[in-house]
């Protein structure tokens, strides 16, 4: 597994594989479901994905994409339905197996979620966090106490992507694309066995946007690690994922193969052709990188 094997110790990787790679499948939703009120924001999702897979979940805003990757991470609780790894019931994990089960099951965000005023090199460090305890965790951050072996895998992931002379750098000072392949890296500190990326370049231009999804691509390929990428354009999904979902409405409405995703399959999902989808894309992303304005006194 590379980079994200280093501090696992043996026993528990052996351990740990057995039961990821079980004969059902890494993961699989089974009528998963969430409700706000009156308003069902993720409607019965059945999905099985094996372990190794990158996948791209696509569709419009409020199809239910963050929603669908917050429960799998229990950051949002089911109103139905179940999610199941290796055949253990995920949605009934509690206390330190819930938490065992958030670090293996790692999240990158759309709003990057760094320590700006912390440096680079120990936003990275704060994903070993998730192996320590309670007040254990606090006593390490506060006292800055990450040993030799964590520091070396921190300076080694940031190197991977091109970003060890940023090390000692405050967050704030790199830019957006910058500041997202660190929140990789700090996913990977965790040593986890999945990535969840919600809407990961939404806020980023082009250039930056290739190189996030470059280091999701090579976490997926030389590691090994199951990715599920929500996403907004149809020519990322299609270049970067070895399997496309579309989702509308709370539902899956595709399910296959990123050369099935045709033009005329975009407009009968959708309702539009691929060049307005894009179009409405590229004006949310748009608007997502323009600065907040400025307040008035």
């Amino acid at each position: 597994m590379g980079l994200t094997a280093g501090l696992r110790p043996v026993a528990a990787l052996a351990q740990d594989d057995a039961a990821w790679t079980g004969a059902r499948g890494m993961l699989e939703l089974q009528g998963l479901t969430r409700r706000f009120g009156a308003t069902v924001a993720v409607d019965h999702v059945d999905l099985e994905v094996p372990a190794g897979q990158m996948v791209g979940i696509i569709g419009r805003s409020g199809a239910g994409k963050s929603t669908l990757l917050r429960m799998i991470n229990r950051l949002q609780e089911p109103s139905g339905g179940r999610i199941l790894s290796g055949g253990r019931d995920v949605t009934a994990l509690q206390g330190r197996a819930l938490r065992e089960w958030r670090r293996d099951c790692a999240m990158v965000f759309q709003q990057f979620n760094l320590v700006q005023r912390l440096d680079v090199l120990t936003n990275v460090l704060i994903g070993r966090l998730a192996w320590q305890r309670g007040w254990r965790a606090a006593m390490v951050l506060v006292g800055g106490r990450f040993t030799a072996e964590e520091r070396a895998m921190a300076l080694a992931a940031l190197d991977r992507f091109g970003l060890a002379e940023t090390a000692l750098q405050r967050a704030e000072t790199l830019s957006g694309g910058q500041q997202q392949r660190v929140a990789l890296c700090r996913a990977l500190l965790q040593q986890p066995r999945l990535v969840l990326a919600d809407e990961p370049i939404a806020s980023l231009d082009p250039r930056n946007a290739q190189l996030v999804m470059d280091a999701l691509r090579d976490v997926n390929q030389r590691d090994g690690l199951s990715v599920l990428v929500n996403l907004h354009h149809l020519d990322t999904a299609r270049e970067y994922c070895d399997r496309i979902v579309a989702m509308q409405a709370g539902k899956i409405v595709f399910d296959g193969t990123p050369a099935a995703l045709t033009a005329e399959r975009v407009r009968s999902i959708y309702g539009i052709t691929e060049q307005e989808f894009a179009a409405e894309a590229e004006a949310r992303r748009a608007a997502e990188r323009a600065p907040a304005p400025l307040a008035v006194a």
